[in-house]
This record gives structure tokens, C-alpha cells and sequence, in this order.
């Protein structure tokens, strides 16, 4: 009896805690890291800021745990579906510049939280919390990269290992950098290509030819 009376229970409070994180990243991605006040994170996720802070004692609580759980869900995003059999659907160039056009979508939906998250984690006092956030984050990147890996014979580069690992990691500087941190938006920077489509080929262009990878007919 006392099983059947808990799981209901145990339910409705991961599902708050679901809503709870979901609004966290709204507020986070629309209000910035200032403007996720507890209330204001309480309110998006139809909960009372009574009833946040009885499952975190304070706002800091509340942003590591949205951190780790949205850099966990990117990971477990790609697990799922970087998989061999998804390997044999395409060519390296293709898969390439999915990837890239996936991870600008990505950066362009979510710039406002990954600005705010990127803020905690480099300003958090916490070692702890840090390695943990930096751990998740490299084990996302090797997801993709050891998918990548799957069509290592696709390469010339000798030593595909640390070149995949390494084009990615300078996409994600760069999209981080253009999307991300950019303080001015809205303003067109004239080193930049002119449009998402352009940047997403060129930034390809970069990862494949780096690897050595033929990617003719896809981002010329």
C-alpha cells in the first residue's frame, strides 16, 4: 500500500521539477541570469517561490542544478540519435555539415540561457561544480565525435582522433563566439558571411577540409 500511495507522489514531483527546470532555461534564455529570480522561475513554472525553495534552498541551488540538467540532456540528445546505424544513412560531409547547421540552430534558439549558463559556470566559486559542468560538456563532444569517427576512413588527416575532437571544439569557439557572446546582435559584422546559410557552409568547409574529407557538391 505504501508503494502504490508513493509513486503518484514521486511522480508529480519530478514533474515539477521538470516544469520547474524548463522554466528556469525560458526565463534564463528571455531574462538573462539576473533576471532569473526565483519568483519570476516559480511563476513560469505555475509553482509558488515557496515551494521552489523547498526543494532549493537558494537561487544558486536552483541555476547549478539547471546547468547540469540541460548539459545532461544535450548529452543523452546524442546519445540517442548519433548512432551506427545513423552513420550508414550518409557521407562525412553530410553528417559534417548537419552537425554544423544543427549546432547554430541550437545556439541562435538558446543564445540568451547558453550566455547566462556560460556566465555561472566561469564566475561560480565551486571547483566542484565546475569540473562536473566541464566533465558532461566533454563527454557530449566526444559523443559526436566518436560518431564522426565512424567514418574515419572518409579522412586523410593523420591522425583522425585529435582532429575530430579538435574541428569541433574550434566550431563550438566559434559559434560561441558569433552567437553566444556577440554584444551587439543585431548589428551585421562585416568579417562574418552575410547569412545563416553561409556561415553554416563555411564553417563546414573548415571542419571537412581540416579532417581531409572530399565535401564537393555540399558546401561549395
Amino acid at each position: 500500500m505504501l508503494k502504490k500511495t508513493m509513486a503518484p507522489k514521486q511522480e508529480r514531483s519530478r514533474e515539477s521539477l521538470r516544469r520547474l527546470i524548463a522554466a528556469a532555461r525560458a526565463v534564463l534564455n528571455e531574462k538573462g541570469l539576473e533576471g532569473a529570480t526565483v519568483p519570476r522561475v516559480a511563476a513560469r513554472a505555475g509553482l509558488s517561490p515557496a515551494s521552489v525553495y523547498r526543494r532549493f534552498p537558494d537561487k544558486d541551488a536552483l541555476m547549478r542544478s539547471v546547468v547540469l540538467e540541460t548539459l545532461q540532456s544535450y548529452d543523452e540528445g546524442n546519445e540517442a540519435v548519433l548512432t551506427p546505424k545513423l552513420a550508414k544513412l550518409g557521407s562525412l560531409a553530410t553528417f559534417g555539415e548537419k552537425i554544423v547547421e544543427q549546432s547554430l540552430a541550437a545556439h541562435r534558439k538558446n543564445a540568451g540561457m547558453l550566455r547566462a549558463m556560460t556566465q555561472f559556470i566561469l564566475s561560480h566559486p565551486s571547483a566542484a561544480f565546475k569540473k562536473k559542468a566541464a566533465q558532461i560538456s566533454a563527454r557530449s563532444l566526444n559523443r559526436v565525435a566518436e560518431f564522426l569517427l565512424l567514418k574515419r576512413k572518409e579522412m586523410s588527416h593523420p591522425r583522425p582522433e585529435e582532429a575530430v575532437q579538435f574541428g569541433l571544439t574550434v566550431v563550438g569557439f566559434v559559434l560561441q563566439e558569433i552567437v553566444v557572446l556577440d554584444p551587439l546582435p543585431e548589428v551585421p559584422d562585416p568579417r562574418l558571411p552575410k547569412n545563416d546559410a553561409d556561415l553554416v557552409r563555411e564553417l563546414a568547409r573548415v571542419l571537412l577540409s581540416y579532417l581531409g574529407v572530399s565535401n564537393k557538391g555540399k558546401t561549395d
